[in-house]
């Protein structure tokens, strides 16, 4: 092995990730922040329900949250299932900074992908990324449907 040039799947991913946190630090935003915005895009949510999917502790949750309300982000209401419960819902500023935060994303990957040869290259990178989302939500949905009832999966 060349220790110089290492390079594996790992590494790649973990790379990815970085460049990933610095295109949203430009929004001041963490990626822990996008991903909560990523999940109410979807609907309002409580916070038990959040941290199963998220696959964090309560308090995390209770934490990243914290920060969205007070850049007016998230609202708080009543859970209109259970009044007993508080619903985390987007604002319109909070779909404002999910679609800022996407088009960041684009840019800096497209960017990085803008390295390589040629044209075709840079839509394989970039599909590779898709077909990658992909795998994911199947291999959630597989994690979801082996569940018994009552229990949840985790992460996304």
């Amino acid at each position: 092995m060349d220790e110089l040039n290492y390079s594996s799947v790992g590494w790649t991913a973990a790379r990815l990730a970085r460049q990933v946190e610095v295109a949203l630090a430009t929004l001041d935003l963490t990626p822990a922040q996008y991903r909560m915005l990523v999940q109410l895009v979807r609907g309002p949510d409580v916070s038990s329900r959040l941290a199963e999917k998220l696959a964090v502790s309560a308090p995390s949750v209770t934490a990243v949250v914290e920060g969205l309300v007070l850049r007016g982000a998230v609202e708080r209401a009543h859970s209109v299932e259970d009044r007993r419960l508080i619903a985390l819902a987007l604002t319109e500023l909070g779909r404002a900074l999910l679609a800022s935060a996407e088009e960041a994303l684009q840019d800096k990957l497209g960017s990085i992908a803008g390295e390589l040869a040629d044209e075709a290259s840079v839509a394989s990178a970039l599909d590779a990324l898709k077909l990658w989302g992909e795998a994911l939500d199947r291999a959630r949905a597989r994690r979801h449907s082996a569940k018994p009832s009552g229990t949840s999966g985790t992460g996304n």
